[in-house]
């Protein structure tokens, strides 16, 4: 996400950093490259207008003139408003006092309101919280369908009723009654769409949220859509009043106009944002981790939630052990290499490491077709094999690369690779830290 508007932004703050000081000529240019990366990422322009003149004022005060790097105060000024434009802070969903918080989410057809109902679901359901859905969409054919199909996936309970003889009204009436009676905390009711807004989409929706009562109204946009999902967020929240959005398809969106203006112009803030197809690819909208991530700075802190997800202690204290004792074997590793697919496409989770942004589109096709090497040489060995790596002698080499359509070079390579992980990791265990670090630096 953000691609285009991140490279665009590095190349003007590139050439701030690289001057010593800075005029104030130096910073209007710079300002007037910075407004037209915001109008080609299809930020709408009053935000953008707005966004340079807040720049603008704090950049011309003296103390950035008289800063040793002055670059770097500008683009933490930048860094700053940046936030501000995305919404400030992270606005989390609200809970009803007693059970069932029911979530409304509405949007035009095609947005993802169907898979965002799920993926919420799943998000709430690992966060140990009784979720149930309910498929108020009776007019798109198979909508019901896809929901119940997306709740047995996940383990997650769907309420529907035949839609030749109810409404859309009925089924989250009645929906609200059996998540009470079963003290579901969370109902999240799916409804249906027009491919434009209209009196008889509006009119249907208000009579659910009249029936129902939601604690959250989310609108469900499509970031791809870029300023269209502005204005419909603007018609939605002017004709019924909604609570916070859902941006989905935000890995598919290279510009991210419609992240940067959907608050300052609705005014109402983002709380989850899709980031891929995986039932798990919806993340919390941080604006502060967001605007690190636009000016290509990564975000660690996501980084190390999506990696707490995959954690486990009891294999991660056995690992601990077979380290000391230099006997991380393939197994290890195919478990370590797993773990790091599990995160996420890799292209994403590259973009949350600080300095990575710039290279993931160069890195990615190469470390995704490498990583498959690397799993298909692990499991074509046999589970003594894997456990004896060092024992792999050329014949057993050869019926490896076989197995896994690799060459035995390819094979070599991998049995090298491990080979000098086992070593770093018992130097860093037997020698100490500091003399671990010195050899990993190549110093004796």
């Amino acid at each position: 996400m953000f691609e285009s508007l991140t490279d665009r932004l590095n190349g003007v703050f590139g050439k701030l950093t690289s001057r010593g000081r800075l005029s104030e000529q130096d910073i209007d240019a710079a300002l007037r490259e910075v407004r037209m990366a915001l109008l080609e990422a299809d930020v709408d322009f009053k935000v953008a207008r707005q966004f340079v003149k807040q720049i603008k004022e704090k950049a011309s005060k003296e103390e950035v003139f008289a800063s040793l790097t002055p670059g770097q105060t500008v683009i933490k000024i930048v860094q700053e408003e940046l936030v501000s434009i995305l919404g400030g802070e992270h606005v989390g969903l609200e809970r009803g006092e007693k059970p069932p918080t029911v979530i409304l989410l509405v949007g035009l057809q095609g947005a993802g309101k169907t898979t965002a109902a799920a993926k919420l679901a799943l998000r709430l359901k690992k966060d140990d919280q009784s979720v149930m859905m309910a498929a108020c969409d009776l007019q798109r054919p198979a909508a019901i369908d896809q929901l119940k199909q997306l709740g047995a996936q996940n383990g997650i309970e769907v309420y529907s009723e035949d839609p030749a003889t109810s409404t859309p009204v009925e089924v989250a009436k009645n929906a609200v009654k059996k998540a009470a009676h079963n003290n579901v905390y969370y109902l999240i009711l799916d409804t249906a769409g027009r491919l434009a807004i209209d009196d008889d989409l509006m009119t249907e929706l208000e009579q659910i949220r009249k029936a129902t009562d939601p604690v959250e109204t989310l609108l469900v946009v499509d970031a791809m859509t870029g300023q269209d999902a502005v204005q419909s967020g603007s018609e939605f929240n002017e004709r019924i009043g909604i609570t916070g959005m859902i941006m989905t398809k935000m890995d598919g969106d290279a510009r991210g106009g419609a992240a940067l203006s959907m608050r300052s112009v609705t005014g109402v803030p983002v709380k989850y944002m899709g980031v891929g197809e995986r039932a798990d690819a919806l993340e919390d909208y941080h604006p502060d981790r967001l605007a690190s991530r636009i000016l290509g700075m990564g975000d660690v802190q996501t980084l190390i939630e999506k990696a707490q997800d995959q954690f486990d202690e009891n294999q991660a204290l056995e690992l601990e052990q077979k380290m000391r004792k230099s006997q991380f074997d393939m197994n290890d590793m195919l478990q370590q290499f797993q773990t790091l697919k599990n995160m996420g496409p890799l292209d994403g989770v590259l973009g949350m490491i600080p300095g990575m942004g710039s290279l993931k589109n160069q890195l990615q096709n190469v470390d995704e077709r490498r990583m498959a090497q690397v799993e298909a040489i692990i499991l074509s060995m046999t589970p003594w094999e894997r456990s004896n790596p060092q024992k792999i002698n050329g014949s057993r080499r050869k019926r490896i690369a076989m197995g896994s359509g690799t060459t035995a070079t390819q094979v070599n390579q991998l049995l090298s690779q491990h080979k000098q992980m086992q070593k770093m990791m018992s130097r860093f265990y037997k020698g100490g830290k500091k003399r671990a670090l010195m050899g990993m630096l190549g110093r004796s």
